[in-house]
């Protein structure tokens, strides 16, 4: 295809034309499509529906004896714990299973190193300046907690392999107030990108001039698999432990896009030292997580491969949305030059970028036409991204035909900012 920089002005002209006429057909639908987040389907909410009757009604014993609808527990069930640490690679000694979101872990243990410290500081983070590495286009709810309890955040690049680590290095070499880093290490939110194992053993092996950093290692996608043969990510606790930084990697996960995203488990994974850190002051916090959910996810699941043959069928619902999308880039957008995407084989979401100064007008073409899609900007520290292309696709919510709608809205909104920034 040629493509849009070489047209001809009377055939941009007439192509611009073409394309506003399709723009104001689908304005006159009146549609309401919502593709701002990645929230399961009820198709697969359904596939854990069991879960509300998986509980006998004499069953409240978990495998150490205890009644679980009693106080007690801190650290979570036994065997709910033991799918967690295949989930998050860790011994299950080395695994807290708390409430219903691995956000509010996330949250938590922020909060306690910046009033209290973690193992190896020598005050707690919040007497001084404190920063955070975000890769960037990353995860809004993770800037969001660091914007909200006045963390500054320095943004790296994202490549194909992780993070930048030529300037993560140098930066944590450099700089003693940076005390923590987020990771969505596989399938990365929104480009689906997977750190390789050469960058996950950078990340456990550099030199930090803070010598309480900490990897915060949002593991939500390890699971998620779209394909048969899925991405591999490397043991991060396990790299850390032989790079001889035990502590550095705190990792988190749930069940929220597994069994119920409102009502599902969450859990951490760290070294010894770390999670009697966090028991401590867990103790201070609750006297027991909701066990009794945690005991019908064991009953439901059995086991952590319940959970992968349970993962088998969200894949099946997820796959030709993700398939759909990427066809729709391609068969509009695809050599035009002027736009880019990922193709990830996992993960909940499709990262799009378009010709720089173009994402903030796209995302308001296609609100104004009845697509809803993520903020442009969103997916950077602060809201704000420097170059206004990034933008974040959700294929997950939507019935497969109504993404097609959508997506034929959204290239025919990124063709038509695109001509304008040509223009200029």
């Amino acid at each position: 295809m040629t493509e849009l920089a070489q047209l001809s002005a009377a055939d941009r002209a007439d192509l611009q034309q073409s394309l506003e006429e399709r723009y104001n057909a689908f304005r006159a639908q009146g549609l309401k499509l919502d593709m701002t987040r990645g929230k399961p389907s009820a198709e697969q909410l359904d596939l854990a529906s069991k879960l509300t009757v998986a509980l006998a009604e004499d069953d409240y014993k978990g495998s150490d004896g205890s009644d679980v609808r009693n106080y007690g527990g801190l650290d979570g069930l036994p065997e709910m714990k033991a799918i967690f640490a295949d989930l998050l690679g860790a011994p299950v000694a080395q695994v807290v299973v708390g409430g219903v979101s691995s956000l509010t872990m996330m949250h938590d243990t922020v909060v306690r190193a910046l009033l209290h410290g973690v193992p190896g500081s020598t005050e707690p983070w919040g007497r001084g300046k404190v920063k955070f590495i975000c890769p960037s286009p990353g995860y809004d709810r993770h800037f969001a907690i660091c914007e909200h309890h006045g963390i500054e955040m320095v943004t790296v690049g994202l490549l194909a392999d992780g993070p930048d680590m030529a300037e993560v290095e140098r930066l944590l070499l450099a700089d003693p107030t940076i005390k923590g880093m987020w990771c969505v290490p596989k399938y990365s939110n929104p480009t689906g990108t997977t750190y390789s194992e050469e960058v996950v053993k950078r990340l456990a092996k550099m030199t930090s001039a803070a010598p309480d950093f900490r990897l915060f290692w949002d593991n939500a996608y390890a699971v998620h698999d779209l394909y048969s043969v899925g991405d591999v990510l490397a043991n991060v606790i396990t790299a850390c432990a032989e790079a001889g930084h035990p502590d550095r990697a705190i990792v988190f996960g749930s069940t929220s896009k597994i069994s119920f995203a409102g009502a599902g488990v969450a859990a951490l994974a760290s070294s010894p030292k770390n999670i009697a850190d966090v028991k401590k002051h867990s103790a201070i916090q609750t006297i027991g997580p909701d066990k009794v959910n945690q005991l019908r996810h064991v009953r439901f699941f059995k086991d952590y491969v319940g959970v992968l043959a349970h993962m088998q069928k969200h894949a099946a619902l997820l796959r030709p949305k993700f398939e759909a999308v990427v066809e729709s880039f391609d068969q509009a957008l695809g050599g035009k030059g002027v736009a880019s995407w990922t193709e990830p084989r996992g993960g909940y979401f499709i990262s799009l970028d378009t010709l720089d100064g173009c994402a903030a007008e796209v995302v308001r073409l296609a609100d104004e036409a009845g697509v809803k899609l993520t903020a442009a900007g969103a997916t950077f520290p602060y809201g704000k991204e420097p170059r206004d292309r990034n933008i974040r696709v959700a294929p997950s919510l939507p019935p497969l035909a109504q993404i097609r709608t959508a997506m034929e809205v959204v290239t025919v909104c990124v063709l038509l900012a695109s001509l304008k920034k040509l223009a200029v």
